[in-house]
């Protein structure tokens, strides 16, 4: 936990205690289900490993990677989730009770209150482009992550879906926007090597009679849905990575 939050931190944990107050927290996983367990395949999670679920909200993909990397040959993985919201933690809490193997924390992205070379693989969901500092988030990512870790982020907002660029206006706090190349400069630039993207379609099933109030049509709800999500693959090198 950090000893005091910047004020960007501040803001996201002031907005995301309403999110959870709201229950947003719990219908992200309605949300997100689809894109959600196509990346945990891509994921090839395994019994034994170590997982971070950074901007884990009410902890619902938290838990299902707890399932994935329960007891095997090398042990029980874990996996932490992280918020910023105390809010969202506490519900996360609440609703893992019987998941031995989760553990929530409330902290910063950008200060993250783990040891170092820990993580064997990083998932963060619809969360990235909410952090002010993602350089900052990049270089703890990079120090929490055990060598050769894999980090996974999978988001709806960047550049290259128009669509999910009408959320922005209607958010109440500030968000990173960036298209998929720009993602891709921003993690080799901080020491992550095998970068790579590709979009993760929506294939849940989409209403006959349109009712999303961010798409004036059903086609266009099909057409965001087919754009997919943006996900974003690195890997932490084996080797030490040295100071600049």
């Amino acid at each position: 936990m950090p000893d005091e939050l910047t004020s960007g931190d501040d803001r996201l944990r002031d907005e995301f205690n309403r999110w959870a107050e709201a229950g947003h927290g719990e219908k992200m996983e309605q949300d997100h289900l689809s894109i959600a367990e196509q990346t945990l395949r891509l994921m090839e999670l395994q019994p034994g490993e170590r997982i971070l679920d950074l901007g884990c909200g009410s902890g619902w993909a938290t838990r299902r990677l707890a399932s994935l990397v329960a007891a095997g040959p090398k042990g029980s993985g874990q996996v932490v989730g992280l918020d910023i919201s105390d809010e969202m933690i506490r519900r996360a809490r609440d609703q893992s009770r019987d998941c031995e193997n989760a553990l929530f924390i409330w902290g910063s992205a950008a200060e993250i209150p783990w040891q170092e070379d820990y993580f064997h693989k990083v998932l963060s969901i619809e969360s990235f482009y909410y952090y002010p500092e993602p350089e900052r988030v990049l270089a703890e990512l990079c120090r929490v992550m055990a060598p050769g870790g894999r980090l996974f982020i999978l988001i709806n907002l960047y550049r290259d879906n128009p669509f999910s660029l009408r959320w922005v206006e209607q958010l109440k706090v500030p968000v990173q926007v960036r298209s998929e190349q720009e993602y891709l400069e921003l993690l080799a630039a901080h020491a992550f090597e095998a970068v790579e993207a590709r979009r993760i379609p929506d294939l849940s099933p989409t209403p006959e009679e349109h009712c999303s109030r961010w798409f004036g049509n059903r086609e266009e709800w099909l057409e965001f849905k087919r754009l997919g999500a943006l996900l974003l693959t690195a890997q932490k090198p084996r080797r030490p990575v040295l100071a600049p």
